[in-house]
């Protein structure tokens, strides 16, 4: 029985249909909702930069990214909310998306991922890669697939 569903969300413009598909399963199986955001690590020090000058872009590049997850598991929790459905909003900063996931699902004790892919196609895969796929080939946990 499913009662924790784990959700990786990126604010993009597919999310708010991820959100969306993920409160009305949780809402029909009387589960509960794991939201998770990933933000991408603190980027290197680039040469001839100043040890101040990172220390400041690397406090900025942290605020910037704490507040965007914020305010996508902010606003995933209002429309959990709106039909009863519980929810837990949890976020990462790394640059290993598909690794991240996986991580973070099983140690919520969640019993399935749903995931949205952008479709993108074989070229678009080549260019881009694919978190779906990853998860996919790496989980042992069901993975429901939205298009």
């Amino acid at each position: 029985m499913i009662k924790n569903l784990f959700v990786p969300v990126d604010g993009g413009a597919q999310s708010q249909r991820a959100m969306q598909a993920s409160i009305d399963l949780a809402h029909q199986l009387g589960a509960a909702i794991t939201g998770f955001v990933v933000e991408p690590d603190v980027p290197m020090p680039t040469m001839g930069g100043t040890i101040q000058a990172y220390e400041a872009a690397s406090t900025r590049h942290i605020e910037r990214t704490d507040a965007h997850a914020r305010a996508i598991l902010t606003r995933f929790e209002q429309m959990a909310a709106e039909v009863g459905v519980s929810f837990t909003g949890l976020h990462a900063r790394t640059d290993g998306v598909d690794r991240a996931i996986i991580d973070q699902a099983e140690n919520s004790g969640c019993d399935m991922i749903v995931m949205l892919t952008h479709g993108r196609g074989t070229f678009g895969e080549l260019l881009f890669g694919s978190h779906t796929k990853q998860v996919l080939a790496q989980t042992s946990l069901p993975l429901l697939i939205l298009h």
